[in-house]
């Protein structure tokens, strides 16, 4: 009988040992497999949004209305940042809420600390007059009210056409120069225009001249 009962405990001990032998070996396998992630917020974003149609608001009063197809949250970023890799449309309002520009882009960063959008290839803005602005690059400025460009920039309206490189502007397009002009279009007229946009046609024309001249 007391054969027979320590028969028994040793087939306890047995399968107790065995137990923890696979268990410390599945441990191990399972550790082996593991991958380790180091999150860097640089290039891991923190939200992620697809289709996205959004009403955006300045001190209470909307103020754009942005449209994409991929949104990217980079917030926790040493420089905050949304990107916009597949693309972006926005409209501005004026506080009256009528659309003061429209804008589009092939890809786009927006730099939340500085209030800066960075606009890459086929870039094209359309101010409520109707004019119509197209690069490869365009800054826009919130903080400081204005846009930028170094790069070629071409701007219509009706049948005047401006080109060049290097340009300024208020953010609302209606207030702008070409700092390098290069060739360009404007309708003959026999008395001085009255808008905005001849009249600095006229002084790029100008410049352009002298440009050649020397």
């Amino acid at each position: 009988m007391e054969n027979h009962l320590y028969i028994q405990y040793l087939r306890r001990i047995t399968i107790i040992v065995s137990v923890v032998v696979m268990s410390l070996f599945s441990c191990k396998d399972k550790n082996e497999n593991l991958v380790a992630f180091a999150y860097d917020p640089e290039s891991v974003p923190t939200m992620i949004t697809t289709s996205a149609s959004q009403l955006i608001s300045d001190s209470g009063v909307t103020r754009y209305k942005l449209v994409a197809d991929l949104w990217l949250v980079y917030d926790k970023a040493k420089e905050p940042y949304s990107f916009f890799p597949q693309g972006l449309y926005l409209e501005r309002f004026t506080p009256d809420f009528e659309i003061e520009a429209t804008v589009e882009a092939d890809t786009a960063w927006y730099y939340t600390t500085k209030n800066l959008w960075k606009l890459k290839k086929n870039v094209h803005v359309e101010n409520m007059k109707g004019e119509q602005f197209d690069s490869e690059e365009l800054f826009w400025d919130e903080k400081n009210g204005k846009v930028f460009s170094e790069a070629y920039i071409e701007i219509k309206s009706g049948l005047t056409e401006l080109k060049g490189y290097g340009f300024e502007s208020n953010q609302s397009m209606t207030d702008y120069r070409i700092f390098r002009p290069h060739d360009g279009k404007l309708p003959f007229s026999e008395t001085a225009p009255a808008d905005s946009l001849q009249s600095d046609s006229l002084e790029v024309e100008e410049a352009d001249s002298l440009e050649r001249m020397n």
